[in-house]
């Protein structure tokens, strides 16, 4: 309810509501409806349980945020001061469900790799949305798209090299990666925050994401060759 009121509210100060209803429609019930198709095999437990329901939340604010990337791809001036500052509120709240979730399926004995993969692509897709809003918001360059678009160029690069696509271990290294993204992004949302302020605040979530991949990557190419040839 209080995510169809924000929705509502934004929708409300823009001068065209249409694209961003549309857009954040889609966006929730896509991803809801791979959720459909993917879940079974991997989410062993008889209930959905609470934590994949506050990822599902999050993935909410994810929809609200790609309906107002499009309304701005329309035109940039429909991104008003208070739309931004709605955004900044709701990244928030989106931050405090992924801190709390993860913890909370583990004491409610309920973690599953559905649940890891769930948590991670909504990152990945609010995290890509909020980049490509701070280049609307005139915060950085369209550089600053690299920071939403690296964890998809990885899954495509497993594709081309499948040794770059095996499991990697839990990483605190990794986790407190994204949440410097999720902050530099905040920052950004917020309207008092102006280049080049911002820009060096970007450059810095950028190369921080960067070091973790290139850390990823080089680990995978290090078990790679140490397995013996078959």
């Amino acid at each position: 309810m209080a995510l169809t009121a924000a929705a509502m509210a934004l929708a409300g100060a823009s001068p065209v509501a249409g694209p961003f209803l549309a857009a954040t429609f889609l966006a929730y019930a896509g991803v809801s409806a791979v959720i459909v198709l993917t879940i079974e095999g991997r989410h062993p437990h008889p209930r959905f349980g609470a934590a994949n329901l506050m990822t599902l939340t999050r993935l909410g604010i994810a929809a609200i945020f790609a309906g107002v990337v499009v309304e701005g791809l329309l035109d940039r001036s429909r991104i008003s001061a208070g739309v931004a500052w709605t955004c900044a509120a709701l990244l928030l709240v989106a931050l405090v469900l992924d801190g709390v979730d993860g913890l909370l399926a583990r004491r409610q004995a309920m973690a599953s790799r559905f649940g890891a993969r769930f948590d991670m692509e909504v990152d990945a897709l609010t995290i890509l949305l909020l980049s490509i809003l701070a280049i609307l918001l005139g915060k950085a360059g369209a550089w600053v798209m690299l920071i939403g678009l690296m964890r998809y160029a990885f899954m495509a690069a497993g594709i081309a090299w499948p040794a770059l696509a095996e499991p990697l271990p839990p990483s605190l290294r990794r986790k407190a990666v994204c949440i410097v993204q999720y902050a530099a992004l905040l920052v950004l949302l917020l309207p008092v925050a102006h280049p080049p302020a911002t820009t060096a605040v970007a450059a810095v979530a950028l190369a921080a994401l960067a070091w973790s991949f290139a850390v990823d990557v080089g680990w995978l190419l290090r078990r790679r060759r140490a397995r013996p040839a078959t």
